[in-house]
């Protein structure tokens, strides 16, 4: 008895519309997911409150605490917090209609980047989308019809400056504690002590007594409600 093994390669499937369609589907997918990343870096108020809590361990001359886990799990927590109110419109407007099939995924893409664009431009400086207009030669554009290319880089750079203009005030207070014991310190003649031994007590005592985590936390807050 013989048995006959057939083996077939070709391109038959190829004119198959639901295969391909059911590729490029997947092809999607598997490309926002490799972007999300991404998108909650540069889209959302990540940016802005990571860097703010980086300078608050650098104003307290604190290495490792809290951890950088610590730091990144606290703004996404808050970025998830702040942004819920978008990601509500967001479900509304495109999500739900597009999971009843009442419209279809380039239109739901298009309503989804609605609320985004207007909470970007809300953040943004019209400095910066000009900024960004210039170089794309764009015509005059209405700000809702402005396209993400512009809107983005533009929502990341005042991002960056506010993050930072934020950090400079958070350091003040305790540069003026370095000063004050380095001071100190010169006058009593104990110039071989470093001045940090006697600083860094003082600034994390100053900024537990004025609970500091508290009115830096509902400080980023109350900044992205302006």
């Amino acid at each position: 008895m013989t048995n006959a093994i057939n083996l077939s390669i070709g391109l038959n499937g190829m004119g198959q519309t639901g295969d391909v369609d059911g590729a490029i589907k997947i092809l999607v997918i598997m490309t926002l997911l490799t972007l999300a990343p991404s998108i909650i870096l540069l889209m959302t108020c990540f940016t802005r409150i990571v860097i703010v809590l980086s300078f608050v361990r650098s104003a307290l001359s604190l290495q490792g605490a809290p951890s950088n886990q610590i730091i990144i799990g606290l703004s996404l927590f808050l970025t998830f917090f702040i942004m819920s109110p978008v990601w509500e419109k967001v479900n509304q407007e495109a999500l739900a209609p597009y999971r009843a099939h009442d419209i279809t995924g380039e239109q739901a893409l298009d309503r989804a980047s609605g609320p985004l664009r207007t909470f970007m431009l809300k953040q943004t400086r019209p400095k910066d989308v000009d900024l960004f207009a210039g170089l794309a030669r764009l015509g005059p554009t209405p700000v809702d019809k402005l396209p993400l290319k512009v809107v983005i880089p533009g929502f990341i750079i005042s991002e960056l400056r506010t993050a930072f203009q934020m950090g400079f005030l958070l350091f003040l207070p305790f540069i003026l504690i370095d000063i004050i014991v380095a001071t100190v310190l010169m006058s009593m003649g104990m110039m071989m002590m470093p001045p940090m031994t006697i600083s860094m007590p003082l600034k994390i005592l100053l900024f537990v007594l004025v609970d500091g985590w508290h009115l830096v936390v509902s400080s980023i807050i109350k900044s992205f409600a302006t």
